[in-house]
């Protein structure tokens, strides 16, 4: 694909699910996204954001801020960290100044390969290289790309996980015919964090929190099946809390009752709030406070919405010390009354939030299992 291709500033971009058209986005005058649901899908489909687009007839423009003037569906489909810096590495090898590069030309480089089942078309393969199945070269090749001293294949980092989102490097593989993720350590990150995320997984089952399957690939990289992907390839539709709430996950700016409320004005059901409240109590006792508002999701299946399976469940200090989604409005030292206040305010019993609370407490044991450093 040549430099011309990707700069030639697409002034539509069609957004596709399951090969059906959704509706179609453009840029403004001043470079904020506009979209419009096609015909048929107001009347056959969905809201596929149903706070910010509500599935109505008219032309809704996105606000400058927290998306850089996206809308938070689509932002949700672009990588960020990992994924971005491969994206951004690859324009740079083809002399394009990423700063260039269009929201709609980002989206028709994502194309068909993004998170969940939004596809944008056209689509741009900026390429589509072999990927090398040994976990212990390509982490190599990403703590080369991480130190700033790649001269390597990124085709070959760009292809396994330029769709990627958060900060830790990342591949999109197959394994037994099913979409996995494979996780390698950031240079910020202790050694054995591999474990430590994989122990994370099997102590969240063990307290009823809903997970994908997880797995320790060669005892250091944690694996997750991805729960965007059906068994038969089929695409799932999902929406995280930032972009359903237009909330930044690049600070702190909501509260877990503010998440709990929007679970249930988006689910209406109960159980799908107390799903919520058990994670909330899961990420305070086992200390992860990387608890930002891409890291809580909801998928659109059978017609209705609920919470996804929970992932990115770690040991984490967070910024300053502080949990990124604050409890009752603590975010330092969240205490059992912390919690038993936000059960209340979202309609818990509070004896059933203390059994919660209780569940999760006898599990405490196992996080001092957990060698935090290596």
């Amino acid at each position: 694909m040549s430099r011309n291709d990707i700069l030639k500033n697409n002034k539509i971009i069609n957004v596709m699910y399951h090969d059906q058209i959704v509706g179609r986005l453009a840029l403004t005058s001043d470079n904020l996204c506009a979209f419009e649901y096609d015909r048929s899908w107001l009347v056959n489909g969905f809201s596929i954001s149903p706070f910010k687009l509500p599935l109505e007839k008219k032309v809704f423009v996105a606000s400058r801020e927290p998306f850089s003037g996206n809308f938070g569906v689509f932002d949700d489909s672009l990588p960020d960290g990992w994924g971005r810096l491969l994206i951004d590495r690859m324009l740079l090898k083809m002399r394009i100044n990423p700063a260039e590069v269009s929201i709609l030309d980002r989206l028709a480089i994502l194309g068909k390969t993004g998170m969940g089942a939004l596809e944008y078309v056209p689509e741009y393969k900026l390429c589509n290289s072999k990927i090398t199945s040994n976990l212990s070269e390509l982490e190599k090749e990403c703590e080369k790309i991480l130190n700033e001293i790649y001269d390597g294949d990124i085709e070959q980092l760009f292809t396994a996980g330029g769709s990627s989102g958060g900060a830790r490097p990342k591949i999109l593989t197959k394994i037994d015919n099913e979409d996995w993720i494979i996780k390698f350590r950031s240079s910020f990150d202790p050694k054995n964090v591999g474990q430590m995320e994989y122990q994370y997984s099997q102590i969240a089952k063990q307290i009823g929190i809903e997970m994908p399957e997880t797995r320790l690939f060669e005892d250091k990289y944690f694996g997750v099946k991805r729960f965007d992907r059906l068994k038969n390839g089929e695409k799932v539709h999902m929406i995280s809390a930032s972009a359903l709430l237009n909330a930044s996950h690049r600070f702190p700016c909501l509260d877990y009752s503010d998440l709990m409320k929007a679970t249930h004005m988006l689910t209406r059901d109960m159980r799908e709030v107390e799903k919520m409240f058990r994670l909330m109590c899961f990420n305070v006792f086992m200390h992860n406070r990387d608890d930002h508002s891409k890291n809580f999701s909801f998928i659109y299946s059978d017609g209705k919405w609920k919470i996804s399976p929970a992932y990115d469940l770690v040991f984490s200090e967070g910024i300053m010390g502080e949990h990124a989604t604050t409890v009752a409005g603590e975010g330092k030292n969240p205490t059992k009354e912390h919690i038993l206040s936000v059960a209340g305010e979202v309609g818990i019993d509070s004896k059933r939030g203390l059994k919660i609370i209780q569940e999760i407490e006898r599990h405490m044991v196992s996080i001092n299992e957990i060698s935090i450093l290596s």
